[in-house]
């Protein structure tokens, strides 16, 4: 009772700041979200294989509600924050348990000359990066639609971090580093990355690079490059990403759920897991309001555990992905997808019967 009651009140007070905003004539403050949910049918959902009718995430976006302001200071300086939350539709719950702004809560300073700088728990550059431009399916929520940027992508969002954003032109940088907050040692759970892109008529092009540390200083590194090619009403996608993992949390995060590598007991340290992920998409605006993307992604792991979780060997997983999005307005538009991904090797761990799974999935989505 006592965590709900916080949770009401902190809620509470940032309704009661949305309607103070008027007293300020500097000053915005915006309410926003996205409230979508699918049915999604699913075979092998199980290690008896059997199929799954349930309803859960969005294929492309989990729902959340979020608070954004700035205020003038002049001179082209703005104060900024941001606070964001993921919810779950279907159940109402919390996103991430006894966490109210699991995914954003920053505050910081803007210059339209010099860029902004923010602190909080915040998106790495990479996420920005892939989840704004570069993955076709923006870092999806299904296992089948996204896993590849989210699990090479370890330390996607980031706490106690300090950001730098800025636009040079056609050029824009991110660079961001996160305090481990650990007592003797500043290497251990923190935290860096910067990307650079460059943006010149429709094509978009960027490289990256992130180092996560676990609290025993084991590391986790992520080279990222990517390309993005707009013409009339199409965009192909196509990147790479490499990452080297001694934290072991790739193998954790590469599994669906209910497998065998979802359930190691604690994540296996010091392998020197290597991945070679590339992805490639398009999407085509074939009219207003229908909207259609392809994408597949695949890997090929060196060092990854099979499912007894000690014996290291090669694995190799990909995937397909077909979504089709229809708009009903600006704000709320229906969707269908299908989707089949496979894994052989050390990649069978990640399943939790047969190494491969199938799903059909319809939702409803609308964005305030």
């Amino acid at each position: 009772m006592k965590k709900t009651t916080s949770a009401i009140g902190a809620i509470g007070g940032a309704l009661i700041a949305i309607a103070a905003q008027s007293a300020f004539a500097q000053s915005s403050v915006t309410l926003y979200g996205i409230v979508d949910t699918s049915v999604r049918y699913l075979t092998n959902a199980n290690a008896s294989n059997d199929s799954q009718v349930s309803m859960g995430v969005g294929p492309i976006t989990g729902s959340r509600w979020g608070l954004k302001g700035s205020e003038d200071l002049g001179g082209g300086l703005s104060a900024v924050f941001r606070l964001e939350d993921g919810f779950n539709l279907w159940n109402g719950q919390f996103a991430s348990a006894n966490t109210l702004f699991n995914r954003m809560a920053y505050v910081g300073l803007s210059s339209n000359q010099y860029g902004t700088v923010t602190l909080g728990r915040q998106n790495t550059p990479l996420f920005d990066q892939l989840g704004n431009v570069y993955d076709p399916l923006t870092v999806g929520n299904y296992d089948q639609d996204g896993w590849l940027p989210g699990a090479l992508g370890y330390g996607l969002r980031q706490n106690n971090s300090v950001k730098y954003n800025g636009q040079f032109g056609g050029v824009n940088v991110e660079a961001m580093y996160g305090f481990g907050n650990v007592a003797g040692s500043t290497g251990a759970s923190n935290m860096y990355g910067l990307t650079a892109s460059y943006t010149f008529a429709g094509l978009s092009l960027d490289a990256g690079f992130q180092q996560n540390s676990d609290v025993h200083n084991n590391k986790f590194n992520v080279v990222n490059v990517s390309a993005v090619y707009a013409f009339s009403t199409v965009k192909a996608f196509a990147g790479w990403l490499h990452s080297q993992d001694n934290t072991g949390m790739v193998d954790i995060f590469m599994s669906a759920a209910n497998s065998p590598a979802a359930n190691f007991a604690a994540p296996v340290t010091n392998t020197n897991r290597i991945d070679d992920g590339f992805y490639t998409g398009a999407t085509w605006q074939v009219t207003p309001p229908l909207l259609l993307t392809a994408a597949a992604y695949y890997d090929h792991s060196r060092n990854a555990l099979d499912a007894d979780g000690t014996t290291l060997s090669r694995g190799v997983r990909y995937s397909g992905v077909l979504l089709a999005e229809y708009s009903l307005s600006k704000r709320t538009e229906v969707y269908g997808t299908v989707d089949f991904i496979r894994g052989t090797g050390a990649a069978q761990a990640d399943f939790p019967g047969r190494n491969n799974q199938t799903g059909v999935a319809v939702g409803f989505r609308n964005i305030f």
